[in-house]
This record gives C-alpha cells, sequence and structure tokens, in this order.
C-alpha cells in the first residue's frame, strides 16, 4: 500500500444533530419493514481519535493473541500478535497490518483489538472511518459480541452484532450481520452493500448501527441499509445487554478462502476512528 496521507476528517460535534436528521429521513423513506423510529445519539460515551502514535491506548484496547480454537472458529491462517509490525498508531489512523511471514507455525500475522472489560454498552450508535484493504482471502471486520458473564454464557447465546465485514476480493462490497441461538454462521442474518462507482479500498468509508432495544439499524457513510428487528430472526433476540468492540483482520478462513498468488502482502486496515454514543432515554 502507499505511504499513509497523514490527513484526517473529522465530524465536528456540531455537525451531529443534521447527521441525525438525515438518518432519521431515509429510514422514514425506507421500506415497511425499516419502520423502527432512529433514537438520538448525541451523548458521546466512548471515542477513539487515534492521535497519539504508538501502541493503541490500553485504557481502551486489549489484544487476542495466538491462532485460536480452530482458527478463532473459522479455519483462519493467521497468528495474531500485539507486534508494531502488525498494530500500531501512526499519523493519526490505527492501522492493522496482515503479513506473510513464518510465525509460531502459522504462514501470515495479523492483529486483534478487542475492548472487552474495558468498554462495553448497552444500545447507542457505534461508527468507525476505515480504509479497507485488497486481495482475496483478506477479511477485516468491526463487530461487537455480548459479554459471555465471565465464561458462563458461549457464543452464539452472548449474541454476535457484524457491523462490517467485507471480502478483500469483492472492493465494492461490505455487509452487515447479526448471530444468536439458531441463527448463526451460515444461518445468520445479514445484507450487504455495494458501494457505486467507489472502493472500499481506495479510501475511508464510515460503517455503523444505531441499536436499540426493538432494532439494529445498519449503515454505511450514513446511508440506512438494513434495520433487523426481533421478528426478523427464526430464534432469541439476543441483544439487550452489554456488548465490546472487536477490530480484526483475518487472513483465509471459510469465508473468504485462502489468499491465491495475486494476493500482496502486507496489506493493511486503517481506521481514522472509532465513536460510540449512548442512547437518549426519555
Amino acid at each position: 500500500m502507499n505511504k499513509i496521507t497523514a490527513y484526517k476528517f473529522k465530524l465536528p460535534a456540531i455537525a451531529l444533530p443534521s447527521l441525525l436528521l438525515v438518518l432519521a429521513f431515509v429510514a422514514a423513506s425506507c421500506s415497511t419493514d425499516q419502520t423502527q423510529t432512529v433514537a438520538t445519539f448525541n451523548k458521546l460515551s466512548m471515542a477513539d481519535e487515534f492521535d497519539v502514535d504508538g501502541a493503541p491506548n490500553s485504557s481502551i484496547w486489549n489484544f487476542d493473541i495466538g491462532t485460536g480454537q480452530n482458527g478463532w472458529g473459522n479455519n483462519e491462517l493467521q497468528y495474531y500478535t500485539n507486534r508494531p509490525e502488525n498494530v500500531v498508531v501512526q499519523n493519526g489512523v490505527l492501522i492493522i497490518t496482515a503479513r506473510e511471514e513464518n510465525f509460531n507455525g502459522s504462514a501470515y500475522t495479523s492483529a486483534r483489538l478487542l475492548t472487552k472489560g474495558k468498554f462495553q454498552q448497552q444500545y447507542g450508535r457505534w461508527e468507525a472511518r476505515i480504509r479497507l484493504p485488497y486481495g482475496k482471502g483478506i477479511w477485516p471486520a468491526f463487530w461487537l459480541l455480548g459479554d459471555d458473564k465471565n465464561g458462563t454464557e458461549i457464543w452464539p447465546e452472548i449474541g454476535e452484532i457484524d457491523i462490517m465485514e467485507y471480502l478483500g476480493d469483492e472492493p465494492t462490497r461490505a455487509f452487515g450481520t447479526v448471530h444468536g441461538p439458531g441463527y448463526s454462521a451460515g444461518e445468520s442474518i445479514s445484507k450487504s452493500y455495494q458501494l457505486q462507482n467507489d472502493r472500499f479500498d481506495t479510501g475511508f468509508h464510515v460503517f455503523g448501527i444505531e441499536w436499540g432495544p426493538e432494532y439494529i439499524n445498519f449503515y454505511i457513510n450514513d446511508v440506512l441499509y438494513n434495520q433487523i428487528t426481533p421478528e426478523d430472526v427464526p430464534g432469541e433476540w439476543v441483544f439487550d445487554d452489554d456488548f465490546y468492540i472487536i477490530l480484526n483482520m483475518a487472513v483465509g478462513g471459510t469465508l473468504p478462502g485462502a489468499p491465491n498468488a495475486e494476493t500482496t502482502f502486507p496489506q493493511r486496515m486503517l481506521v481514522d476512528y472509532v465513536r460510540v454514543y449512548e442512547m437518549n432515554k426519555n
């Protein structure tokens, strides 16, 4: 990837009401299966602007290290590390880098950050501005997992909200998904969003959800493209607890398949900011 440009676009706080009006209008204009009212989310509860170079802020982020069980449950090929070669804050962005290298028995390395035990929240507006990588077998994600109650509950009963997933060989398409009991893995509830005359690997795009007691609204670049409610899932609605954030870039796995001869390394996922807002209480 080319040298990182040291510029950042920040949404000022005063722009949020206007943004919410746009979202409200979009929600009102959607089809009848997207009729939940978009609430207001203007109280910032967590933000990482990645303005300090070096390691990610340890008061917000932990790391998953290693290969997990069965390649993190997906037959993934990478070994996750917390080395600066794989994860660093530089020039105002978080950089997650996937490398092709022999490391502790794996052919690739990358990074997986999470806020478990440091920042967790029920409901709200969750968003990140990200520039995605490119190539067959590259699988970045920005997602949420439910609190496992100190290991007493397991996936998918804890719930999973994939705010953004992306396959590196489909650079114009990203998708949002929920997993729960009776609708996980290949039976998850998902919908994709297609860019027109643009690509996710050539610039930054905003991925987010607005999540309330009876709905999860998915948007890309402030376009509301899907809403999921309890009526849309075939099992229990498990999205009424605290969730935490995960940012990662996998290599290979069941969904994207392995890299091929045309996949170049290193590949980088650039995160300009992560912001979470509380849901206003009446």
